[in-house]
């Protein structure tokens, strides 16, 4: 990964991963060993991890925690009553993710990002951002739900680029201290803008983000 990031020339490095509770670190290592591997050959880029919750334990955060990425991510996804619809899930076990992230790193960045479009409701909404700023997260993305398959749960609502819009203002006057809130929004997208000490300086370097996904995210 570290060498497919030199050879692209990029300033923001995302990173994330499929759940890996199969193993005793919850994937914690290779997590911390990745961003090694890009502080050795990216030196100047920023790193951005996007990890399950390891199953709400402190081992595994201090592991990732310990290795310095710029901002660490966690996705709440959706509301807390629509939180059946991720099996093996946990509304407050994901808020603790990012909560002990800061009590562990103090200095650390972090984000978290919902989907709308599946049943909630405003109110829903805001407690959720309301939620996320107790647990300390800085960054937050917003986006439209598209069910991966016609097995998963249908789009209740397409939301309107105005009601992201009023959300974004909803969730800056929280505190936040970037939002990025439209449909095609993914916790991925316009990474590179988030960091608020500015854009790096990237001289002919490209700065790359991951094409949206239609899926929620099963982080």
């Amino acid at each position: 990964m570290a060498r497919a990031a030199a050879e692209l020339g990029l300033a923001h490095v995302v990173v994330t991963s499929v759940t890996r509770d199969d193993i005793p670190d919850a994937g914690a290592g290779h997590f911390a060993r990745t961003v090694h591997a890009l502080r050795r050959t990216c030196p100047g880029a920023r790193v951005e991890l996007l990890i399950p919750d390891c199953q709400g334990r402190e081992a595994p955060l201090r592991t990732i925690c310990g290795a310095a990425p710029d901002i660490l991510g966690h996705n709440l996804e959706t509301v807390a009553r629509l939180y059946s619809l991720r099996p093996g899930a946990d509304y407050g076990r994901s808020l603790s993710v990012l909560r002990l992230s800061k009590k562990i790193s103090p200095g650390i960045r972090t984000k978290s990002a919902l989907m709308l479009g599946m049943g909630e409701k405003k109110e829903e909404v805001l407690a959720a951002l309301d939620d996320l700023r107790r647990a300390g997260c800085d960054y937050l993305a917003l986006g439209q739900y598209l069910p991966p398959s016609a097995a998963h749960e249908p789009v209740h609502a397409y939301v309107t680029p105005e009601e992201f819009g009023e959300y974004k203002k909803e969730a800056l006057r929280r505190g936040f201290l970037h939002v990025e809130s439209g449909p095609y929004v993914r916790s991925s997208y316009r990474a590179q803008s988030y960091y608020s000490e500015g854009p790096v300086k990237t001289s002919s370097r490209r700065i790359l983000s991951r094409a949206p996904d239609p899926a929620v995210q099963q982080h």
